[in-house]
């Protein structure tokens, strides 16, 4: 069963909704998937993306922000019967589903201030980009919670548990700004790229390859020059992808 929100207010519950898409938008525009006319939620006021049983919440940059459990948040791991906390009215979330994942693995976060060289030809592990914030889920080694780091404007990717299988390593080549010539491995199941607040996708690993899909952001990201849609596009190698100002080129290593 598709984990779910219960929307309420004083106690009443109102509506029901199946997270039944890899992204979803809470609001008070109607365009939203869940949409709540009330002066004190935002157009877009979060959204949650979804890979697997896996559920994130992410505030986007809303007036008033939003709580989870009580307490003020920016990004959240959803688990079962967390409710989130919007003005005056209450989102529960319902996950029956077995997850190995925990918020302290998704709150663990390292960044890279210091500029790192590219690795040479035949490094197998590359260093990351500077500037880039990698948030990692460790479902062997669980962390204790650190403070998510601020945002910085630079690119951010979030990339929860490498999958156990074996599979063609993907890369990210940036082509332009302060980070061109520098790639990233797509070595998890889940990655965020992009500036929070300007425009952010998120490209999930799937059996029959990868996907990019639009996350936040008033106008989307591009592929090889065509913006991208609401739904999920699956990319090709050498695909070029233009993000937040910056332009990028995915491809399979090998």
């Amino acid at each position: 069963m598709a984990a779910k929100l219960i929307l309420s207010m004083d106690g009443a519950v109102l509506k029901e909704y199946p997270l039944n898409k890899e992204r979803m938008t809470i609001g008070r525009k109607p365009h939203n998937d869940i949409a709540i006319d009330n002066l004190a939620v935002s157009g877009e006021h979060a959204a949650i993306v979804t890979i697997l049983n896996d559920s994130f919440l992410e505030d986007l940059d809303s007036t008033n922000g939003l709580e989870v459990n009580g307490t003020p948040t920016k990004k959240h791991f959803l688990q079962n019967n967390d409710v989130i906390g919007i003005g005056k009215y209450k989102l529960k979330y319902i996950n029956d589903q077995v997850t190995q994942s925990t918020a302290a693995d998704f709150e663990k976060t390292m960044v890279l201030r210091s500029p790192v060289k590219q690795a040479a030809p035949g490094v197998s592990k590359p260093a990351q980009p500077a500037g880039f914030t990698q948030t990692q889920t460790n479902v062997n080694k669980p962390a204790a919670a650190e403070p998510a780091a601020d945002k910085t404007g630079k690119l951010d990717a979030i990339q929860p548990a490498a999958p156990a299988a074996s599979a063609q390593v993907a890369v990210v080549q940036v082509l332009t700004g302060s980070n061109a010539g520098k790639e990233l491995e797509l070595i998890k199941n889940l990655t965020t790229l992009g500036k929070p607040g300007v425009q952010v996708a998120v490209l999930t690993r799937r059996p029959h390859g990868f996907f990019i899909t639009h996350v936040e952001g008033a106008s989307h990201p591009t592929v090889n020059g065509t913006p991208l849609s609401d739904q999920p596009h699956q990319l090709n190698d050498h695909d070029v992808i233009e993000l937040a100002g910056v332009k990028m080129e995915f491809y399979y290593k090998g």
